[in-house]
């Protein structure tokens, strides 16, 4: 094929080879389960032996969905760093410079590494959230806690959203990686974006903890996998609006900053 004649199906298929190639992917997404259910499992054991000695208060505001779904808070930085990846690697590995010698629309470059790593990661997400959610679930029955059934409409609603959840977090890795296009700077700004952040969050003072707490993107995000409704927070499709909104926003910025900045 022609320099520059590559058509956004080439684009896709092309994409798709480097990813599926990738080791990384096979790591992120064994890695991923692996802690999804671990944490699942751990944590629903753990919260469902100190359940009946909560106390009313405590027992009424139990979340057991949120409680399965943990493993986010990891899954969320490896399916980050997989996004950003995608794009760092082409950069530290130099073969940036022949990609868009064959495919100069930079452009559909970057929408073919979206619209492929979406493909991947989706379906991805939704089984680490399954996996979480049964072996939690169970863990949380064998305790004596309350627990929910798959069956249950908040629960279909956060191992779906959970799996949205991680396929933004893989497209707000691939926006960073884009702006940074280094490995290291792009794993580093993951774990302040979505976990340092997050942490510290409580401790801000006054109106801005609150503002940060209700609105920093991966905080409301993070709302799709609960249960319980907190006043103070932002309900959880309304929560995942905004972390999608931020994403798409962030994207935009990649996609101007791709066109003219030199490979």
């Amino acid at each position: 094929m022609e320099p520059g004649r590559a058509g956004f199906r080439h684009s896709l298929h092309a994409e798709w080879i480097k990813i599926r190639t990738m080791r990384s992917t096979l790591f992120v997404i064994l890695g991923a389960l692996g802690f999804a259910v671990g944490l699942a499992a751990l944590n629903g054991s753990s919260a469902g032996s100190e359940y009946a000695d909560l106390s009313p208060a405590d027992q009424a505001e139990f979340d057991p969905l949120a409680t399965s779904l943990m493993g986010y808070l990891v899954a969320q930085i490896a399916f980050g760093l997989l996004g950003g990846l995608v794009m760092t690697a082409e950069y530290g590995a130099r073969t940036i410079v022949p990609t868009l010698a064959s495919v100069p629309q930079r452009a559909r470059v970057l929408c073919a590494k979206a619209v492929v790593l979406v493909g991947v990661m989706l379906p991805v997400g939704i089984l680490v959230s399954l996996a979480g959610f049964l072996i939690g679930q169970a863990s949380l029955s064998a305790a004596g806690a309350p627990h929910l059934a798959l069956s249950d409409g908040v629960a279909l609603r956060g191992v779906f959203g959970g799996g949205l959840y991680l396929a933004l977090a893989t497209l707000l890795g691939l926006a960073l990686g884009t702006l940074i296009r280094s490995t290291t700077a792009t794993v580093t700004t993951l774990f302040g974006v979505m976990l340092i952040v997050q942490a510290f969050a409580p401790a801000l003072p006054g109106a801005l903890g609150d503002r940060v707490s209700k609105y920093w993107p991966p905080i409301a995000g993070g709302r799709i996998i609960t249960v319980v409704p907190d006043p103070d927070l932002l309900s959880p499709w309304a929560g995942l609006g905004v972390m999608a909104a931020v994403v798409a926003a962030l994207l935009a910025v990649a996609f101007v900053v791709f066109r003219k900045r030199d490979a």
